[in-house]
């Protein structure tokens, strides 16, 4: 099978491969389309994140979705030709996390992708059956393999307890922001505020329904977000930037008793932080990493129409043009770019 390797830094070469064999719990799936994440950017481009460090060579890609070609001797509910979204972390399912639930928290888990296990940038991909979502007839599986990220913006707007009525600000306009001001529309939050530093990012936010937009290289979003609500605040921010200024400013723009839900990754783990005003203003602060029992929440929303994923993508690429389509990924005002197979 087709399999698109970083090998070095800036660098993908195409191999051919073995094609696998699905356990008797998995299933045997032809991928159809892989979204570019920023992950896999920055392991492109840096070949780490943190303490994950690539040891070369690696196949990224983590948002995937195609059609099952065999199932194994144990998978009920799924069969060949049904087409699914694959959930691409699998955890240990016996430690104190995985038992609680917080299987996401899981320090055992494999995750596409991220060293030293190998992602969706391949014709074929075995994976637990249990963790492969049948899409509807209505859904894509370019709206399948977006699961992904929407399933980012649910949690976090989970993390966040966004509800009905809410004014929610959400920083950063790249995929998660668009996602997670979807996640938090569908949740009921009538008023939201988007924040970037790319005008052309917040055009595109305000065609999809932001109610305001705020460019914080021109506009202090402190200032912006007094004027919207009054002097009140924002009752939830969502960070999903990864900027310092902008996660500095979290506490300034959520209202008293309010919520900051942390998502985007920051260039380095420690970021100042104003303590007095969070214990002052009593605000609640919060980590969401990653997702948790979110595939079926995000099939059923793309079901119901209820949110947008499919409009996000800027360019879809074939596998073997992956090494243009990163290029292409990186360009400031790219949103998000996916990679197409015909297994």
């Amino acid at each position: 099978m087709r399999t698109a390797v970083l090998a070095e830094p800036t660098h993908f070469e195409l191999e051919e491969r073995p094609r696998p064999s699905p356990g008797p719990d998995d299933v045997l799936v032809a991928i159809r389309d892989v979204g570019i994440c920023g992950s896999d950017i920055h392991y492109y481009e840096h070949g780490r994140i943190g303490d994950y460090v690539v040891d070369y060579p690696l196949v990224l890609g983590h948002e995937s979705a195609g059609e099952v070609v065999e199932a194994g001797e144990n998978v009920t509910g799924l069969e060949p030709g049904d087409r699914v979204a694959l959930e691409p972390g699998v955890p240990c399912r016996r430690c104190a996390h995985c038992k609680r639930g917080d299987y996401h928290l899981c320090e055992d888990v494999r995750f596409m992708a991220t060293p030293p296990h190998d992602g969706a940038f391949a014709e074929y991909v075995a994976w637990p059956a249990d963790f492969a979502y049948e899409l509807p007839e209505s859904v894509s599986t370019v709206e399948g393999a977006l699961c992904e990220p929407l399933s980012v913006g649910i949690h976090a707007c989970r993390r966040g307890n966004v509800g009905t009525g809410d004014t929610v600000l959400v920083t950063g306009a790249g995929p998660i922001g668009l996602l997670a001001m979807e996640a938090a529309r569908a949740a009921g939050a009538t008023d939201i505020v988007v924040s970037d530093v790319v005008g052309e990012k917040l055009d595109f936010a305000a065609e999809r329904g932001a109610d305001l937009t705020v460019d914080v290289t021109e506009t202090d979003l402190e200032t912006a977000i007094d004027e919207y609500t009054g002097g009140i605040g924002a009752d939830v921010v969502v960070e999903a930037s990864g900027a310092d200024p902008s996660i500095q400013s979290t506490v300034d723009a959520v209202r008293r008793g309010g919520t900051v839900v942390l998502v985007g990754l920051a260039d380095e783990a420690t970021v100042p932080f104003d303590v007095l005003e969070v214990i002052d203003n009593e605000i609640d602060v919060h980590g969401s990493f990653r997702y948790k029992n979110t595939y079926d929440a995000a099939v059923d929303l793309l079901a119901d129409d209820a949110v947008d994923v499919e409009g996000i993508v800027d360019f879809e690429s074939p596998l073997d043009d992956v090494e243009a389509a990163f290029q292409r990924a990186m360009e400031p005002t790219a949103i998000k770019g996916m990679i197409t197979l015909d297994s």
